[in-house]
């Protein structure tokens, strides 16, 4: 009995000491542990030189904050091996065990890290997906060319597929458009993207955007078929290329499809301007040239009467609303009368309108 006892004490002895060494290791260890986290996870403040490599796609702004591009399908440890390479964090194993820890992975996209900032508000931000979106502004009377070229400086996506997603058989379709490509149906607005956003959707946004506020201009014009629509479309792009003045939109829309009435060539600068620079490619004139006038061309509305084959620009909302509710007049010309003001002179008769031409100064006729 007494040597059952002994051993029972021996026991108990020996689990009170394996204890207690575990109480001292879990009382060391801890603060250890609090210490190294707090240490790894501190924000980067020993003002270590920044050496940013133009390959990991981190910059700073004017406020100091970083912007980094995460890539498509880029490992976290990737992004931790950038993010130390530039003093953002300071060990790039910290990084990646709280990535272990964290099941949501980190996003691809463009992100503003704000400094200085913890390991943990870093990840928390490349795991959000909330990245930086690009302002864009498209003017009114802006094509699809200029609009692209637009997209690109700003950083949205490529100039070219823009262009290639414009002439996408696929999205045409999608939207019902008669011609060939979305020249027109892209709403002249400010967007805002995510960096290197992909053409299509971005195409389909602008677009989307255009039957909204065609349908806040008129609700029935989703009665209209698409070809008679179409023709109100080609109208606004070339009312948005002539007008100056706002009030003068729908007079203008209105000389337009009177013209179309009587089989008479509309006679428009603006689509002359159109085959100069889109489509021939050529830098914008300074004037127009008589020449100009006679370039053989479908969309050359001095030789060919009727409406170009499709929209020589994006219409926005005075131009769209003239184009489906044009004023009733009887006047066939209109020419610019005040340079300053931007004012045009209407008349009924080629007379008349030769008349005003004498009494302008520096006449723009159409």
């Amino acid at each position: 009995m007494a040597k059952r006892k002994k051993k029972k004490i021996n026991i108990f002895s020996g689990l009170l000491k394996i204890i207690t060494v575990l109480i001292l290791l879990i009382i060391i260890m801890v603060p250890v542990f609090i210490g190294a986290f707090i240490y790894f996870n501190s924000p980067v403040t020993d003002g270590r030189p920044v050496f940013i490599m133009e390959s990991d796609a981190i910059r700073l702004d004017e406020d100091g904050n970083y912007i980094i591009d995460i890539r498509r399908g880029e490992s976290a440890q990737s992004v931790g091996m950038r993010l130390e390479r530039a003093a953002i964090i300071s060990n790039r194993y910290f990084w990646n065990l709280l990535c272990r820890l964290d099941d949501e992975p980190i996003k691809s996209g463009t992100y503003r890290i704000e400094m200085p900032a913890t390991q943990m508000a870093i990840h928390r931000v490349l795991v959000s997906g909330k990245e930086i979106l690009h302002r864009v502004t498209i003017p009114e009377g802006a094509t699809i060319k200029n609009t692209a070229r637009l997209l690109e400086e700003a950083g949205i996506c490529s100039a070219e597929n823009f262009l290639a997603s414009c002439r996408d058989t696929g999205i045409i379709s999608e939207y019902g458009i008669l011609n060939t490509s979305m020249e027109g149906y892209l709403f002249p607005d400010t967007y805002y993207f995510p960096g290197d956003y992909p053409a299509e959707l971005t195409v389909r946004k602008m677009a989307d955007n255009f039957f909204t506020n065609l349908e806040n201009i008129d609700p029935l014009i989703r009665t209209m078929s698409m070809r008679e629509l179409n023709e109100k479309v080609i109208i606004a792009s070339i009312v948005e290329r002539e007008y100056r003045v706002a009030e003068e939109a729908s007079l203008m829309a209105g000389v337009f499809y009177n013209r179309i009435r009587i089989n008479m060539a509309l006679q428009s600068c603006a689509t002359v301007v159109y085959i100069i620079t889109d489509i021939q490619n050529k830098p914008h004139p300074n004037i127009l040239l008589f020449a100009d006038l006679e370039i053989v061309n479908p969309y050359n509305t001095y030789m060919y009467p009727g409406l170009p084959p499709g929209p020589i620009s994006a219409p926005g909302n005075v131009a769209l609303r003239a184009a489906i509710n044009p004023q009733t007049t009887g006047f066939l010309y209109f020419r610019l009368e005040d340079v300053a003001s931007g004012r045009h002179y209407f008349s009924r008769t080629y007379d008349e309108h030769i008349v005003a031409g004498q009494l302008i100064t520096k006449p723009s006729w159409r």
